[in-house]
């Protein structure tokens, strides 16, 4: 037996899948510092089975997991699978090659294989006694590892020189079958004491055991008796059933005659039924009808009250229309007298203007100065001008609105008078509606 394959993924520096061949002879690992030489031979501890994360160089478990680089993201998970050549059978197992595979996630699960079997830590365990290879074993010593066996204990060392010698295997099984052996003693133990608890009740279980079998016979007499009971009932009951019988044949009689009698009634029902049925139909048209005539009624109450609120609202149009034209005929009256004083100041300006004009020819030492009061003047005339013509625009604007007022004042007396005869047809439907219902009513 001897090591032929190594393969590591994700384990410590090892991000990517990377596979060790090892043929026969020495196969040496050469590199500087740091470069991961000791991580191999971590890996292979580990994959053997090693708890101890300070034997493999770290704190927690999770530290065998890649944690990731400036450049490189972390991984998932660490596996490591180590193959022995088995072709001699040094192995117990029907293999040529046995594959152990070890698998652990960073969520805390781990996973062991035994050539792609899943299996537990113990059988890997068990595999590798008394074979040098177990994580104990002298098949790997590390750094310091020969000083540290050197320095130790001779207990120490007889641990080493007892793997080597191949009793490892025996002692477990001694130790493994001493605990066995203790628990088998704990459990006698208690089996001890399940017997003596036992023991305790037994005399109360042979009261209970007396009065259940007290129980049981006089269950028996009482289902005896109760057979009794239940024939004489069914005597009983059969005697009532014949009696019962002859009751129905005489109530069946009887139900013939009635039923000759529930014919006759039901015809006579049926007739009254077609006669209600035909009274109930002519109730219905005249419902129909009396429902139309209120229908229309209660419209044409509607149209009279929508048709005296355009009546009142036009009225109050009329009235403020009135009230408006009356505004508006005081204003042209100020207006037209406004019109008539200016007309009387724009005399007396040209009259004055004439005497200026005049004083202008006579006298030409005053030139400037009637030159000046007649600038003003004009100044004056021109906005008295101006003045006039708003004045005139403004009465003209007034007489149209007068003559749109008067229009609408017009077309608002004619439908007064339109409203005026509709009021009147509706009153005289009404009459004859009215006179229709009191009919109906009759």
């Amino acid at each position: 037996m001897h090591l032929k394959r190594l393969e590591i993924q994700g384990f410590k520096s090892f991000p990517d899948k990377t596979v060790l061949e090892f043929d026969q002879g020495i196969t040496s690992i050469v590199g500087p510092n740091g470069c991961g030489k000791s991580n191999i031979a971590d890996a292979i501890r580990w994959v053997l089975g090693e708890q101890s994360m300070k034997a493999i160089r770290g704190t927690k478990l999770e530290d065998v997991i890649f944690v990731g680089t400036e450049f490189r993201k972390p991984v998932g998970f660490a596996e490591v699978s180590l193959t022995l050549d088995n072709s001699d059978r040094f192995l117990p197992l029907e293999y040529s090659e046995v594959t152990i595979t070890r698998r652990f996630y960073r969520s805390g699960e781990s996973e062991y294989y035994i050539n792609k079997t899943q299996c537990r830590l113990k059988d890997i365990y068990n595999l590798f006694l008394d074979t040098g290879i177990g994580k104990d074993g002298y098949s790997i010593i590390s750094q310091g590892k020969i000083d540290e066996i050197l320095s130790t204990k001779s207990e120490d060392r007889r641990l080493v020189f007892e793997e080597a010698s191949g009793i490892m295997k025996y002692k477990t099984r001694r130790e493994e079958a001493e605990r066995k052996l203790q628990l088998t003693e704990q459990n006698l133990l208690r089996i001890n004491d399940i017997l003596h608890e036992l023991h305790s009740h037994l005399e109360p279980l042979k009261e209970q055991a007396e009065v259940a079998k007290k129980y049981l016979s006089l269950k028996d007499s009482l289902k005896e008796l109760e057979i009794n009971v239940f024939l004489e009932l069914i005597t009983s009951i059969k005697e009532k059933l014949k009696e019962n019988e002859k009751a129905y044949d005489s109530y069946l009689e009887n139900k013939n005659k009635l039923a000759t009698e529930l014919d006759r009634i039901s015809r006579e029902k049926t007739e009254m039924s077609e006669k209600i049925k035909r009274l109930e139909e002519k109730l219905d048209i005249s419902k129909g009808e009396f429902y139309s005539i209120e229908r229309n009624l209660e419209k044409s109450q509607g149209e009279l009250n929508l048709n005296n609120e355009k009546i009142n609202s036009l009225l109050l149009n009329i009235s403020r229309i009135d009230e408006e034209i009356l505004s508006l005929e005081n204003n042209i009256k100020n207006i037209v007298e406004s019109i008539s004083n200016n007309k009387d100041l724009l005399e007396e300006l040209k009259v004055k203007h004439e005497n200026l004009n005049e004083i202008l020819s006579t006298t030409e030492r005053k030139k400037e100065e009637i030159l000046s009061n007649l600038d003003t003047h004009e100044k004056h005339l021109e906005q008295m001008k101006s003045n006039l013509m708003n004045k005139l625009n403004l009465l003209s604007d007034k007489k149209v609105q007068i003559v749109n007022i008067s229009n609408h004042s017009d077309n608002l007396r004619k439908q007064e008078i339109n409203i005026n005869k509709e009021i009147d047809n509706t009153g005289n439907s009404i009459e004859v509606e009215t006179s229709k219902k009191n009919n109906f009513r009759k």
